[in-house]
């Protein structure tokens, strides 16, 4: 039987997106599963002048897609308060104590209290203060602060985040949302390779030739363009979600398989990569900004005709580039990482690209080269893996052809399987953090980024572009072929052969 859980939520920027797209449909998952029953209260805080009533018929709209019935939807949303608030003002928390000691009486939740901050980062520090000082933190029961992306700029605006909210919470406390951990297939990467020998044995630089990560979207940056241009892709995506799972790719075997041991091992990992100097950072990092291109008959505008762009945009949309870690497991492996916009597919995955053998048996047989093993781990909008393997064509002679051994999770199952934010809330309620950046993942990540960051800042050339539902500009691929390497995930070339680029 699940055990029902007991917790007042108080999430600030409770009018925002993210709010209603991801955190109630998200509650009220746990809600249809009995993880959340009676003893839960939501209070919602924003500037906006709502009530009750109000924002209760927000709540329902967002899970009408997951109802089964008005009367528990209904039973649902009941749980939920709103309170106007200005997080800067003193006063507007005695009235947020008020509520939130009412509502821990009247739905017995043990003092156990979740505060989501769904909110810019420059809030943080000052929501933290505000409930220290003004007593709404009581050690009645657990309490934890779960912040969302982007934690910082850069490592020193970071460190002053992590500060100001550590003079409040202990690391314990603070649950650092990367959404991209909560996914199934990212935390079955360990089990793909710690619970198949046939991989550990060979996971390490004597059969390993590179590792190529990509997070590729084909959407733009749709409303986001005033975020984005503070931002870009190295910043939004690089820093964050592609080193977490660089890390969980290049640890050690955990002594455990448990939060502390597994951070333990993610953090050397990612201490072992190399901190390039400024020369380096411009050598083995590479940046494009998407312009407009035409796919599939449809044309798609460039970026810097994008809603609230600057015209002489200078902000990547895309950034690629090559970790290597200075360890004895990875001495001579490079980690070729991407992710960008507008590309051709939507698509995460992790190509472990293993060395041919240097003495082909079948090298007089035939005059087919011998194709690589690759290791393919899809996270999305797949999650599953594949094995390419050499084999016999069918036919008359001897003639090699790869194929794919193929694992992929059925709709059906997808369909039923968590997401991501519904794992992460139930792991902050259970204070598991393995999913969660921890600040010295987050501190190291920022060390790493900010030198290629300040190397491309000081650049005065122009951006390179590439068109609009392609894999990249040509400096992305330039920067495997130098190495003799080539990107194992290459789609638009299935598109071209088929004239998708024709107009």
């Amino acid at each position: 039987m699940t055990e029902q859980k007991q917790a007042l939520f108080t999430i600030f920027g409770a009018t925002g997106d993210l709010a209603k797209r991801k955190l109630y449909p998200s509650l009220f998952r746990l809600f249809k599963k009995g993880e959340l029953a009676d003893n839960f209260a939501v209070i919602g805080t924003a500037r906006r002048p709502w009530t009750d009533e109000y924002y209760r018929g927000v709540v329902l709209d967002s899970i009408k897609d997951l109802m089964r019935s008005k009367t528990e939807a209904e039973a649902f949303a009941a749980h939920f308060y709103y309170q106007s608030h200005d997080v800067g003002d003193s006063s507007h928390y005695v009235n947020l104590k008020e509520l939130g000691e009412k509502l821990r009486h009247t739905y017995k939740t043990a003092g156990n209290q979740v505060f989501f901050l769904a909110m810019a980062p420059q809030f943080f520090g000052t929501i933290a203060e505000h409930l220290k000082s003004e007593h709404i933190l009581t050690g009645e029961g657990f309490e934890r602060i779960v912040i969302e992306k982007p934690f910082g700029t850069s490592y020193d605006t970071a460190k002053a985040l992590n500060d100001s909210l550590s003079k409040v919470f202990t690391e314990e406390q603070i649950f650092r949302i990367d959404h991209y951990l909560g996914k199934e297939m990212i935390q079955a990467v360990s089990a793909v390779r710690f619970a198949n020998p046939i991989f550990e044995s060979v996971w390490n630089n004597e059969h390993i030739d590179n590792v190529q990560i990509t997070f590729a979207e084909f959407i733009g940056v749709e409303d986001r363009g005033g975020y984005y241009e503070t931002s870009g892709a190295l910043k939004d995506m690089i820093q964050n979600h592609v080193l977490q799972v660089l890390s969980l790719i290049a640890m050690e075997r955990p002594a455990k398989f448990d939060e502390s041991h597994i951070v333990e091992e993610k953090v050397k990992a990612l201490k072992a990569m190399r901190q390039y100097t400024a020369e380096e950072a411009l050598e083995n990092f590479v940046r494009g900004q998407y312009s407009a291109g035409y796919f599939d008959g449809e044309t798609y505008r460039g970026y810097r005709q994008e809603d609230s762009v600057a015209s002489d945009s200078q902000t990547e949309t895309f950034a690629a580039g090559k970790f290597v870690i200075d360890n004895e497991r990875w001495a001579g492996v490079p980690f070729y990482v991407r992710s960008g916009k507008r590309m051709t597919e939507k698509g995460t995955r992790i190509n472990i690209v293993f060395k041919k053998d240097p003495d082909n048996l079948f090298a007089g047989n035939c005059d087919d080269e011998q194709s690589p093993n690759i290791l393919t781990i899809y996270i999305q909008p797949t999650e599953g893996f594949s094995l390419s393997v050499n084999g016999k064509a069918a036919g008359q002679g001897f003639h090699l052809e790869p194929f794919r051994l193929n694992f992929r999770h059925d709709s059906e199952f997808l369909g039923n399987s968590p997401e991501a934010y519904e794992k992460l809330f139930l792991d902050v309620l259970n204070g598991d953090g393995t999913n969660f950046s921890h600040w010295e993942e987050a501190a190291r990540a920022w060390e790493l980024i900010d030198v290629i960051r300040q190397a491309w800042d000081n650049q005065t050339s122009e951006i390179p572009t590439y068109p609009a539902r392609t894999m990249g500009p040509a400096n992305a691929f330039e920067l495997l072929a130098k190495d003799g390497r080539e990107w194992a995930w290459q789609p638009d070339l299935w598109y071209r052969e088929r004239g998708y680029y024709e107009k």
